[in-house]
């Protein structure tokens, strides 16, 4: 198939590369030529609009940062809506809000052109490896369509509902996420604040029923204190506002989820935006030794 993709960072080129080894034409769209220098060299060609990239491609699947980034590189000038053709393909796989995916879904949907809100749990990991979960809002007709492109990048895949339920469904994983990791950090800190080793501490928990591959990665980097690698906390922070914004809402109720928010706003605070999420851990022995 004729594809395109924008967003060419930690995620999205090894997905773009995972398309191309499947024998898909791939064109791409980068304000910065170095991001897109890698894949050209593998064979992608390099628009200089969206809307340029879209005027020559079946499906297009975007990967940037935020409901803004998602907005204006679709609608905005030389956006993608003003190249696509109908019957074409929109495949929206960052984490945004549900409200934005939909809105966008409808500009399209005036021109005949179809979309899918298709966000990934995985990482850049599960990204290198084509191991993502890719959780699928949209047309039942239409996911079946694009789903054996989905397969060359991940290995869950999983329509979950109409338009807006893929974001929803990555709100309510992050939500998981990332009070996991909250709890994983108060353990781990409870430990070594009572004079226990927290590696064999984390050691026996991964044995056990609060054993999880939250505890597995960022308990890991607690114990060994690597903030440095995964995804920036500043991106977390923007998915939880995500999903306590469904919270509010819908009414409903996440009193973890608000506590785990202070404490990501603490890390930031702190000047760890770009640090990675297992920071949680020194915000709260930050706070231990305040109280001493």
């Amino acid at each position: 198939m004729k594809l395109g993709f924008i967003g060419l960072g930690a995620m999205g080129r090894p997905m773009v590369l995972h398309l191309m080894k499947h024998g898909h034409s791939m064109g791409v769209y980068a304000r910065r030529a170095d991001s897109a220098a890698p894949l050209m060299a593998a064979g992608a060609t390099r628009y200089d609009t969206p809307a340029a990239l879209a005027a020559q491609c079946e499906v297009v699947f975007t990967m940037v940062t935020n409901s803004q980034d998602v907005e204006q590189v679709v609608l905005g000038v030389d956006g993608l809506i003003h190249g696509m053709k109908p019957g074409s393909v929109l495949v929206d796989m960052e984490t945004i809000s549900p409200t934005a995916a939909r809105r966008v879904a409808e500009a399209l949907a005036k021109k005949g052109i179809e979309m899918l809100d298709a966000p990934v749990s995985g990482g850049p990991t599960g990204a290198e490896q084509a191991t993502l979960a890719i959780m699928v809002g949209g047309k039942p007709e239409v996911f079946e369509r694009i789903k054996p492109l989905f397969a060359c990048m991940g290995k869950t895949i999983i329509r979950v509902g109409d338009s807006g339920a893929g974001q929803i469904t990555k709100a309510c994983n992050q939500l998981l996420l990332l009070v996991t990791a909250q709890g994983a950090a108060e353990a781990l800190a409870l430990a070594q604040r009572c004079g226990v080793d927290p590696a064999t501490v984390r050691e026996v928990m991964m044995g056990g029923i609060a054993s999880s591959r939250v505890l597995d990665v960022f308990g890991k980097r607690m114990v060994e204190r690597n903030f440095a690698n995964g995804i920036d906390t500043r991106l977390y922070h923007k998915d939880l506002a995500i999903a306590l914004g469904l919270v509010h809402d819908h009414g409903a109720a996440a009193p973890a989820a608000s506590v785990t928010m202070q404490h990501i706003n603490a890390a930031i605070g702190r000047g760890e935006g770009s640090s990675d999420l297992s920071v949680l851990i020194e915000v709260l022995e930050s706070m231990s030794r305040n109280k001493l």
